[in-house]
C-alpha cells in the first residue's frame, strides 16, 4: 500500500469496517473481460482464517464462474463523503475501505450452508436465530469465499 499512513492492520478494526459495509463487490475473470457482482454477504473469522459468505440463484455466469474461474477480487467500503475545498485539488473523498483477493468455492454441505445462512443473516439484520428449513436451504446456492490477501485502509 503506498499510503502507509492510512492503513489498518489491526485485525479487530478491519473487522470492524467489515462489520460497517453493505455491500461486497467480487470481481471475476471471465475470459478477456471482469464480471463485478455486488452481493450481500456474511463473514466470519473460522480459525485465523478470514470468511466471507454469499447468496445466489443456483445458476448464471456468476455460479458458471465459480466453477471455471474461482480466484476472485473483493472490495468493501463504507463512510465516503467528499471533503470539500477552495480549489479543485483541495477536494478529497473520506472512505474506509477493504480490497483482497482469494477463492470462491460453492457450499454443498447443508451444516455449512446453514452456518453460511445465518452468518449472511446476521450481518445483514443484525439479529440472530434466524430458522431455515432444510426445502430454504436447498432453494438456494451457496457459496464462500476464502480470504488468502486483504488490506485496509480509512481517510477520515
Amino acid at each position: 500500500m503506498r499510503r502507509k499512513d492510512r492503513e489498518i492492520v489491526e485485525i479487530e478494526k478491519i473487522e470492524a469496517v467489515i462489520a460497517e459495509a453493505d455491500c461486497c463487490h467480487l470481481g471475476f475473470y471471465d475470459g478477456g473481460e471482469v464480471y463485478i457482482v455486488p452481493l450481500s454477504f456474511g463473514y466470519q473469522r473460522d480459525g485465523g482464517q478470514s470468511v466471507f459468505y454469499f447468496h445466489s440463484a443456483k445458476e448464471g455466469r456468476k455460479i458458471d464462474l465459480i466453477k471455471t474461474s474461482p480466484r476472485v477480487g473483493f472490495e468493501l467500503d463504507t463512510h465516503y463523503k467528499i471533503n470539500t475545498g477552495e480549489t479543485a485539488c483541495a477536494y478529497s473523498a473520506r472512505f474506509r475501505s477493504i480490497i483482497g483477493t482469494g477463492t470462491v468455492t460453492m457450499i454443498d454441505s447443508p451444516d455449512e450452508k446453514e452456518k453460511a445462512l445465518h452468518a449472511l443473516m446476521l450481518h445483514t439484520t443484525r439479529k440472530d436465530g434466524w430458522i431455515f428449513t432444510d426445502q430454504m436451504a436447498a432453494a438456494v446456492g451457496v457459496f464462500k469465499l476464502e480470504v488468502e490477501k486483504m488490506s485496509c485502509k480509512e481517510h477520515l
